[in-house]
């Protein structure tokens, strides 16, 4: 089974690119689903038709989904839901702001991205494509489960077996509302499944993330953050789409300078993400909306010749190794790039502004956007590690945590840190 996620800025078209990759994938034989995780849903304007918030079969081997968020919420944690509203109504708060504080940070987004634990281990699909929300911003997954456990162990500060004993006396000393045994079972089976989504996920031998741009340097710069945030978090990206290129025989003098900006932007992709594969997809001639133009996109990204197991499969690996990680060694924090077969004395680090690195080989070029708890920290050198460069991050020596920690941290566990009265 193939998990394939594609996600990027707002508006690039990653839309029309998962479903151009679906009805590739279920072309080939491959027992299909296509989910938009998107609030903002437009899977159904992709196809040209109308998809709904169940599956809905749209080609041969092939069903589309637009998940209903709030029912997906409710599904997975409604029953919690139900009792911290009358948890906090006890206290005093009003219905309404119950009702909204009841709701964790991110629940909302997450709830979706659990249906496609469901969908994957129900066995029915052999593929599950996911049009994601800008950005990635549903990817901060891996701290999720045990930050859970912890907001529910805070708001519920009951252990279950000692609750059953002591429920008779407190009950008669207090009119608390106390959590019964279908409500722990709620909770236990919602960190189980989040733990099983985090490995489903982080496990590049199942699911792909694939970033969607357009050749313009905001979104560009976006894409970067998003690939070293990725990166950090352990999720595996083996391609980038590149959506919207200018024709090189459009020659109008109005977009000349259009295609002169491309062309240096297109070049800056190159550096920026290598050695990922990068695909084109030209500015196409009508909209692409409908079946015949979405096997026209697949067509530019994955070939005209499809080949099941071939270059033309979207479910192949496209890349495979550790082109950028990060982590902690002594008193650095390194981040660590593959550049084989390349001498030390030919590699010079430039910091260009704050939270950006210039790594220029010969006339070779690669700008790293940095994560913020990297891009406050001095530089003390790079050496090579066999086939990386490794480049070394000062630790400040008033670092109350660990940095690499923090940027892992999701909303979840900044909410946490201040409760804890802790520095994030």
């Amino acid at each position: 089974m193939r998990i394939l996620l594609y996600t990027g800025k707002g508006g690039v078209g990653k839309t029309s690119v998962s479903a151009a990759c679906a009805l590739r994938c279920a072309q080939l034989g491959y027992r299909t689903v296509v989910l938009s995780t998107d609030s903002a849903h437009s899977l159904g304007d992709s196809f040209d038709t109308r998809i709904g918030s169940e599956l809905v079969e749209l080609a041969p081997n092939l069903w589309g989904q637009e998940i209903d968020l709030l029912h997906q919420m409710d599904k997975y944690w409604g029953r919690v839901q139900d009792y911290l509203n009358v948890l906090f109504s006890w206290r005093g708060m009003d219905s309404l702001v119950a009702e909204e504080t009841s709701v964790l940070p991110g629940m909302v987004e997450l709830a979706s991205l659990m249906h496609i634990t469901h969908l994957a281990d129900s066995g029915k699909y052999d593929t599950i494509i996911i049009d994601a929300a800008p950005t990635g911003s549903t990817l901060q997954l891996l701290s999720f489960p045990d930050i859970a456990r912890w907001y529910i162990e805070k708001i519920m500060p009951f252990e279950r077996r000692t609750l059953q004993i002591a429920r008779p006396i407190m009950s008669r000393m207090s009119d608390i509302p106390l959590p019964d045994d279908d409500l722990f079972e709620s909770v236990e089976d919602l960190v189980n499944v989040l733990e099983r989504t985090s490995l489903l996920l982080s496990d590049s031998s199942v699911s792909s993330m694939r970033l969607v741009i357009n050749p313009e340097k905001m979104v560009i710069k976006e894409a970067q953050r998003a690939y070293a945030y990725l990166n950090l978090y352990g999720y595996a990206v083996d391609s980038v789409v590149c959506n919207r290129v200018f024709p090189q025989e459009l020659k109008e003098a109005y977009f000349s300078g259009w295609i002169e900006a491309q062309q240096r932007n297109l070049a800056f992709v190159e550096e920026a993400f290598h050695p990922l594969p990068i695909s084109r997809i030209p500015f196409f001639d009508e909209e692409v909306l409908g079946q015949k133009m979405l096997q026209r996109m697949a067509a530019t990204i994955f070939g005209d010749e499809p080949e099941r197991g071939g270059q033309g499969d979207p479910t192949r690996l496209y890349f495979q190794g550790e082109p950028q990680k990060i982590f902690a060694r002594d008193d650095h924090y390194i981040l660590s790039i593959a550049l084989p077969l390349v001498a030390k004395e030919e590699v010079n680090l430039h910091r260009s502004v704050v939270d950006e690195l210039i790594v220029r080989i010969g006339n070779w070029k690669r700008n790293i956007a940095l994560p913020i708890g990297l891009a406050r920290l001095k530089i003390d050198g790079a050496k090579y590690e066999g086939d990386r460069l490794n480049i070394l991050f000062h630790k400040e020596e008033d670092d109350s945590g660990d940095a690499i920690e923090s940027l892992q941290r999701s909303p979840w566990a900044q909410l946490k840190a201040r409760l804890q009265g802790e520095v994030v």
